[in-house]
């Protein structure tokens, strides 16, 4: 029977956030364009994900083919250092009641989405996935990094013992619509979107921008991550397997390409109209001096980023404004 006349049930866990509602976009286009999909998601106050009973009967009853699982806990350095408790604890529940129940339920097919903070602080430059569990990590965000390492590691485990198909992408900073824009916990494309946009419309003269400006970051428009991500979910297994180990199955997703958070600011403050001066508070952390993922084995099974970051930062700040009631908090 053709696989084009099987319809296939996809749970996306984390379908609000920025990553699973752009992997969402993309699904219900396929669906649109006539592929045989059944989308399930769930918002947090019809499963709360830390719940195992909840999680397993959900499971039990809507019984899915594929799951992505883009639900979690996440922040900025701000928000890590304030809450380690919660993102090493939520991170690390939803992680573990999905993938066991997932198994339990005889799904054969799940794609974890990681984060590049996974890698040592002082890692290689740009970072290859067998830079994992190498050296110590940045201290800033540990605990949300050791909960995304499990994730990993849970994947390896069940397909090495129960012969599952569980995969996990690991993307570089990620940036876009739906985005977190608040003001104190939200990561650095936003925060700075935010931040220069009310500079303008309050005809400030300076924006303080925290660090010295000298480390340097790799971003990935959402859109991109997306993409990159059925195309992980959908190789077929013989080939995913030959680029990957059993026990370092992990994939990089970025653009192998990096900024340094000067160059974001000055980008950042052209785009929103910005014509005053940038001051960098050296009081503040800088966290990992660079963080730069080795995406050659994504390149070689076949997959690109294609959306430049002055073309990504525009879409993210357009919409921005267009949900600007929602996106300030």
């Amino acid at each position: 029977m053709s696989s084009v006349s099987v319809e296939r049930k996809i749970y996306v866990a984390g379908h609000r956030g920025m990553v699973g509602s752009a992997i969402l976009r993309r699904l219900q286009a396929r669906q649109a364009a006539g592929e045989r999909l059944q989308l399930l998601t769930r918002s947090h106050a019809e499963l709360d994900l830390t719940d195992q009973a909840a999680v397993r009967d959900f499971f039990a009853s809507e019984k899915p083919d594929v799951v992505v699982l883009a639900a979690a806990k996440v922040g900025g350095i701000l928000a890590n250092n304030n809450y380690p408790a919660e993102f090493i604890y939520e991170n690390l529940m939803m992680e573990c009641n999905l993938i066991h129940q997932a198994y339990q339920a005889g799904v054969r097919q799940l794609l974890f989405l990681g984060s590049s903070c996974i890698y040592p602080k002082f890692a290689p430059q740009p970072m290859p996935e067998s830079s994992l569990l190498t050296g110590v990590l940045e201290p800033t965000n540990e605990p949300y990094a050791i909960a995304k390492i499990a994730g990993i590691k849970l994947c390896e485990s069940y397909n090495r013992q129960y012969g599952t198909d569980y995969r996990s992408v690991m993307p570089t900073n990620l940036y876009g619509p739906n985005d977190n824009f608040h003001p104190s916990n939200s990561h650095v494309v936003p925060a700075m979107l935010r931040r220069f946009h009310e500079a303008v419309a309050s005809g400030a003269s300076e924006v303080v921008v925290w660090g010295t400006g000298t480390p340097k970051r790799e971003f990935l428009h959402v859109d991109d991550m997306a993409e990159a991500s059925l195309f992980v979910l959908e190789l077929d297994r013989a080939s995913y397997e030959a680029n990957v180990s059993p026990m370092l199955s992990h994939i990089n997703v970025g653009t192998g390409q990096d900024v340094t958070i000067r160059e974001l600011a000055e980008t950042i403050a052209h785009i929103t109209g910005f014509t005053g001066s940038l001051r960098f508070d050296t009081d503040k952390p800088d966290g990992t001096p660079r963080k730069l993922m080795d995406v050659s084995r994504l390149a070689a099974m076949g997959w690109r980023a294609r959306i430049s970051l002055v073309d990504g930062l525009r879409d993210a700040y357009d919409w921005f404004l267009a949900h600007a009631n929602e996106a300030r908090g």
